[in-house]
């Protein structure tokens, strides 16, 4: 499976394990990771053609890095180029301020593993794209209380549908409130 240089090498630091893709909806991508699909009804593709999946957290000594896949369920091939438009939300769907920028964002001063340039990505149905999520879990000014995302709001491309996503593990950001997000890229089988 293929992430992120940074995301790879913070789960290589982390231990973690394979990624867990959840409420995909999607048989044949859950079934190329070894996983059953979920019994009983899938549920509709949303408007747009595709559904917006959490990959695992991973992370090392504060620093932290989620993947994010969008499976193309419709029936036609689905193409990508660049960044998604990303915002994060509160417990409560109220918007966070975070400054959330393109590859490491600041977030870290290191630039091994970085993401590579965005690239055109064309996904034929059943196909998965990917894009990541990188910030630390840090407390810089105990006056200012610490924020979590509950939600993640993804728009993959313009003119799309936003797609609205409930985390399971929240991006603790502290009070940081930096990110950085990687490009899409294809998700390998």
């Amino acid at each position: 499976m293929r992430v992120h240089g940074w995301a790879r090498r913070i789960g290589a630091m982390a231990g973690a394990g394979a990624l867990t893709l959840m409420l995909v909806g999607c048989d044949s991508v859950m079934e190329s990771i070894g996983e059953a699909p979920p019994s009983g009804r899938a549920e509709p593709c949303p408007e747009g053609g595709v559904r917006l999946a959490e990959g695992e957290v991973n992370a090392a000594m504060g620093l932290r890095s989620s993947d994010f896949q969008l499976v193309n369920c419709g029936s036609a091939a689905y193409v990508l180029e660049g960044y998604p438009e990303v915002r994060l939300l509160d417990g409560e769907d109220r918007p966070l301020r975070v400054d959330i920028g393109h590859g490491t964002n600041g977030v870290t001063t290191s630039t091994a593993g970085s993401a590579a340039p965005p690239k055109r990505v064309t996904l034929q149905p059943g196909q998965a794209a990917t894009t990541g999520l990188l910030w630390r879990n840090l407390v810089t000014d105990s006056t200012v209380p610490a924020t979590e995302g509950r939600v993640l709001e993804l728009v993959p491309k313009p003119g799309a549908p936003r797609l609205t996503l409930r985390l399971n593990a929240p991006v603790d950001l502290g009070n940081t409130a930096k990110v950085g997000l990687s490009p899409w890229s294809a998700l390998a089988h």
